[in-house]
């Protein structure tokens, strides 16, 4: 087990397997958090979580400080129902040069564990559709 670190993401739960969601401010994270939570997902945290490895497995926590909460733009910071930990099985970045096809997902190393990561072109919808195809196709299992 590591010690928990502080991670800027967004990250909701999809039967119960953690997407972290990155980009550049602006870029719509948020609005995809909300957009999956829309189709059933859970918030484990908006804008910062916690990781941890333990026994091979990345877990997501809500940040004590924001736990709870998510930026609705427009309407401001509101409170929402949180998931108390998920296992992160993908990490989607919105990223305007994001490649057209892809024929493997991408790795990034968190706390020691191998992630499957993928950039997702943010004005590309459906976003929340193509994270859950993601999740099934590239992301980690049991």
């Amino acid at each position: 087990m590591t010690a928990p670190f502080a991670r800027q993401s967004t990250c909701v739960a999809i039967a119960d397997c953690a997407v972290l969601i990155e980009g550049p401010s602006g870029t719509g994270k948020s609005g995809l958090a909300l957009a999956l939570i829309d189709r059933g997902a859970r918030l484990v945290g908006d804008d910062g979580i916690l990781l941890q490895a333990t026994s091979g497995r990345l877990w997501a926590r809500p940040h004590p400080h924001t736990r709870g909460l998510i930026e609705v733009r427009n309407l401001g910071i509101l409170p929402f129902p949180c998931a108390d930990e998920a296992p992160v099985a993908l990490l989607v970045t919105l990223d305007p040069a994001a490649p057209r096809f892809i024929e493997a997902a991408e790795t990034i190393d968190l706390g020691g564990i191998a992630i499957p990561a993928l950039r997702l072109w943010p004005d590309a919808g459906p976003l929340a559709l193509k994270v859950e195809l993601a999740l099934l196709h590239y992301g980690l299992t049991g």
